[in-house]
Parts: C-alpha cells; sequence; structure tokens
C-alpha cells in the first residue's frame, strides 16, 4: 500500500498525474459538445432513412409508421438526441443500424480491425522512411541526394492521393505480383495461421503504398525543414565549437529539438487513422470503416454515423494525450 501511494505521489509531483486528470475532464466536455454538433448536423440534412424506403410500392405505409417507431424518428430531434446520449452513459449501447439491422457497436468493431491495421501499416513506413530521409536531406543540404528528395517530394505533395491509388490498382491489374483488392484470398480459410498471416500482407502491400506515398513527402520535407533550423542555433555552434563529434550533434543535441513538432503532428496522425484509410479502402475494396461510414451517410443511418464521428473524436483526444506524455518526455522543460 505504501508503495502504491509513492507512486501516486510521484506522479502528481511531476505534473503527469494531474495532466491526465485535466485531459480527462476536456476529453469528456469535447464529447459532449462534439456529439450534440455531429447530431444537430445530421438533423439539418433533408429527410431521413425512411425517406429511401417510401418510393418502394411493396413497404406498406403501417409498415414505415413501425419502423419511425422502433427508431425513435417519431421523437423530435432533441428527444432523440438525449434518448441516444442515455443510451450510450447507461448501457454503453451506440443504437441499432437502419440499414443492417444490427448494433452499430458491433458493426464498429466488426470492421475496426482491418482499417486499424491499414492505418497502423501506412504509419509505420510513413514515419520510417520520412524522418531518415528528412535528416539525410538536412546533413547534406544542397547536395545532390538532397536535391533529389526535393524533386521527389514536390512530387509526393502534388499527386492526389486518388491518383495514387488509382495508378496502383492499375499495377494490381496488369501484374500477377498483386492483387487487386479485398483482404483475404478466396482459398484464405483452408490456409495454415502463417499462410493467413502472409496472405493478409500480400493484400495489404498496395492499399498501405497508396496511403504512404501521398503522405511521408510533407513529413519528410517538415522533418528536413525543422532539423535545419536547429542546426542555425547558437548551442549547436557552441557544441561544435567544443569539439563533439558531429554524430553527437547532430543525433543528440539538434533532433532532440527538432522532433518536438513532429511529436505533435503524431497525436493528429493518430486522429486521423478512422479516416486516412478512405481512399485506399474504396478503391482496393478493404472492408474497414471508411466504406461502412460512406454508406451510412448516404443512407442517412443516423447513428453508424454519430458513432463513427465520436469515435473519430475520441481518437483525436487520445492522440493528443499521448503527443502531450511524449512531448514532456522528449523535452523535460514542457510541464503543461
Amino acid at each position: 500500500m505504501n508503495a502504491v501511494s509513492r507512486h501516486v505521489q510521484n506522479a502528481l509531483r511531476d505534473g503527469t498525474a494531474r495532466l491526465l486528470l485535466k485531459r480527462l475532464g476536456e476529453a469528456l466536455i469535447t464529447l459532449l459538445l462534439a456529439s450534440a454538433l455531429s447530431f444537430a448536423i445530421m438533423q439539418l440534412a433533408p429527410g431521413n432513412y425512411l425517406d429511401n424506403l417510401k418510393a418502394d410500392p411493396q413497404i406498406s405505409l403501417e409498415r414505415l409508421q413501425e419502423l419511425e417507431r422502433q427508431f425513435g424518428l417519431d421523437k423530435s430531434p432533441v428527444e432523440q438526441y438525449v434518448r441516444w446520449l442515455w443510451q450510450i452513459i447507461r448501457y454503453g449501447n451506440f443504437g441499432t443500424s437502419f440499414v443492417y439491422q444490427r448494433s452499430v457497436a458491433s458493426l464498429l468493431w466488426e470492421r475496426l480491425p482491418a482499417t486499424l491495421l491499414l492505418s497502423l501499416s501506412s504509419i509505420v513506413l510513413t514515419w520510417g522512411v520520412a524522418i531518415p530521409l528528412g535528416i539525410w536531406a538536412a546533413v547534406n543540404q544542397d547536395r545532390w541526394s538532397d536535391r533529389l528528395l526535393r524533386i521527389l517530394s514536390y512530387l509526393g505533395q502534388g499527386f492526389p492521393s486518388f491518383i495514387t491509388a488509382l495508378l496502383l490498382l492499375f499495377l494490381a491489374q496488369s501484374t500477377p505480383l498483386f492483387p487487386v483488392g479485398g483482404m483475404t484470398s478466396l482459398y484464405y480459410d483452408d490456409l495454415p495461421w502463417v499462410a493467413k498471416v502472409l496472405d493478409i500482407g500480400w493484400h495489404l502491400i498496395l492499399p498501405t503504398l497508396a496511403l504512404t506515398l501521398t503522405s511521408f513527402a510533407g513529413l519528410q520535407r517538415l522533418m528536413r525543414g525543422n532539423l535545419l533550423d536547429v542546426l542555425r542555433q547558437n548551442y549547436i555552434q557552441t557544441a561544435r565549437a567544443k569539439g563533439l563529434p558531429e554524430s553527437r550533434v547532430i543525433y543528440v543535441h539538434a533532433l532532440r529539438n527538432a522532433i518536438n513538432p513532429l511529436i505533435t503532428l503524431l497525436g493528429f496522425e493518430f486522429a486521423s487513422l478512422l479516416s486516412g484509410a478512405f481512399i485506399a479502402e474504396f478503391f482496393f475494396n478493404w472492408p474497414g470503416l471508411g466504406r461502412l461510414i460512406l454508406q451510412a451517410v448516404t443512407a442517412q443511418d443516423i447513428y453508424v454515423v454519430m458513432a463513427s464521428l465520436m469515435m473519430g473524436a475520441l481518437m483525436l483526444i487520445i492522440g493528443n494525450v499521448l503527443a502531450d506524455l511524449l512531448l514532456r518526455w522528449a523535452d523535460p522543460r514542457i510541464t503543461d
């Protein structure tokens, strides 16, 4: 018990626990405001889900009225929102999908792993390529390698993500090296577990490249610019004058300060996990959240859209908290 209390006291002393408690309070307020705003925006759209069914002569008026009562669409917008919010607080129930006639939570959990796999693989590859290339370009400023990387970054930023996806899709159709779409092969269920992992990885290559090629260029340029700015500071010149090895000056003194803006950016990258993979999911038929959300918006499946927006807001909050903690670790001067 004494050991636990000491850990709590140490956490309070260094401000980490206070930061987490403060962020938790802000998160609850943010989620509440985000849910209210999202619901209001959804209500501004003309009509509702049942309008799509009224054109079907096989659906009777009595059935439409029954569905209206079942989904709570006969209530006022305020009543619908309060009812939905109370179900979340009391039961953890995000409502029922109009289209799939299933709980929204089960739909999201079914699609979430595929989106997270695609997004995380893209982030790892993007940062694993962009950060070293940005450092290399800064260290070799104005040399041929730096100029080549600048040209590549300009080309990468100039290409829209859907054009990159289309080119990669054309490559998949032109060569048998890569699958055209989907997450698994037709014979996936008959494979041993090792082959199943390899099969998913094989299908993951092109969607990951589609996301990486459009995002690494800006990150590489940002890393280069930050490091060049830090290398011009007086304390770096002082470290060099003291005779410190150039590798220590760059990778210990300069890089640690240049990386801070990128840590903040990482928090926003974490928040974009759910939405960033939409283009790749659409073109490569990847069974993730992006396609589900698009169908929900088109069909005005309110509760699926609401839960997706709330999940995006939650990811933004988690990303910002992680960025704050990483910044405190990377730079002890940051206290809040």
